[in-house]
C-alpha cells in the first residue's frame, strides 16, 4: 500500500495522528474526536530520498508522513467523514472527484442493519481513459477525474460564474466512473447514491486495496 494519511478540515479538532506507514496485509487504529470532520487517504509508491518523504500519488508536498492539514495531490481517492455533526448522525463517502489512485472501501461497525458500506473497490487504473491516466515508469498508477484537467475544469467541476448552477457531470466520463464504482462520489454535485449516514456507528473499518475475501460487495447491507 505504502502510507495512509489522515486530513482535518478546518475549524475541526486535530487528530493525534495525521499519517502511518501500512504495508500489505497490515491495520492500524486512529480514535478521532467525538466530532470530527476531515479525509482519509492512500498514498503511494513513496521513499524518503535524504530525509525528504515524498510519494507518486497523493502526495501533500509537506516532505514528511504528517501531511499538516494539507491536502493530496491529485489523482486521489478520498475518504470523507462528518462525525456527530448533523443529528447526531455520521456522515460519509468515497470520492473520485480528485481522481483515483488505490481501490478503497468504508465498512461501519454497527448495531443497525441501516448502515450500509461504501467505496470503490475497483481498481479504476485498469479502466482509465488515455487521456486520464497518470504514468509512472511505463505502469498506470493513477487515474485523473476530468477535474483535474484544467482545460476542462470550468465545464466538469462546476468552477466560476454560471458554471456552479448550470454544469453537469460529462456523459462520457461520468459513465466511466460511476459504472465501474456507482456508490462512489464522481462530480462535485453527486447524487445521493454516493453520500450515508450512520446513526449508530461503534467503529469503522477502512480497506485500503481490497482483496477478493474483503470486497464490498461482501461487507454491503440491503
Amino acid at each position: 500500500m505504502g502510507n495512509v494519511n489522515l486530513s482535518t478540515l478546518k475549524g475541526n479538532d486535530n487528530l493525534s495522528t495525521t499519517g502511518f506507514v501500512l504495508r500489505s496485509g497490515e491495520s492500524s487504529t486512529v480514535t478521532p474526536p467525538a466530532k470530527w470532520n476531515g479525509r482519509i487517504w492512500g498514498r503511494t509508491l513513496c521513499t524518503n530520498s535524504s530525509g525528504n518523504f515524498s510519494c507518486v500519488t497523493g502526495d501533500c508536498g509537506s516532505g514528511k508522513i504528517a501531511c499538516d492539514g494539507k491536502a493530496g495531490s491529485m489523482p486521489v481517492t478520498v475518504l470523507e467523514f462528518s462525525l456527530r455533526h448533523t443529528h447526531y448522525a455520521d456522515y460519509y463517502d468515497v470520492s473520485l472527484v480528485d481522481g483515483f489512485n488505490v481501490p478503497a472501501i468504508i465498512v461501519p461497525i454497527s448495531s443497525s442493519s441501516k448502515c450500509n458500506s461504501t467505496g470503490c473497490a475497483v481498481d479504476m487504473n485498469r479502466v482509465c481513459p488515455t487521456e486520464l491516466k497518470t504514468i509512472q515508469n511505463g505502469q498506470v498508477v493513477g487515474c485523473q477525474n476530468p477535474c483535474g484537467r484544467r482545460s476542462q475544469e470550468r465545464y466538469f467541476c462546476c468552477i466560476g460564474g454560471d458554471a456552479r448552477s448550470n454544469c453537469k457531470p460529462s456523459v462520457y466520463y461520468s459513465k466511466i466512473f460511476k459504472t465501474s464504482c456507482p456508490q462512489a462520489y464522481s462530480h462535485p454535485k453527486g447524487d445521493q447514491t454516493s453520500m450515508f449516514s450512520c446513526y449508530d456507528p461503534v467503529d469503522y473499518n477502512i480497506v485500503f486495496c481490497p482483496t477478493s475475501s474483503n470486497r464490498l460487495d461482501n461487507y454491503y447491507k440491503n
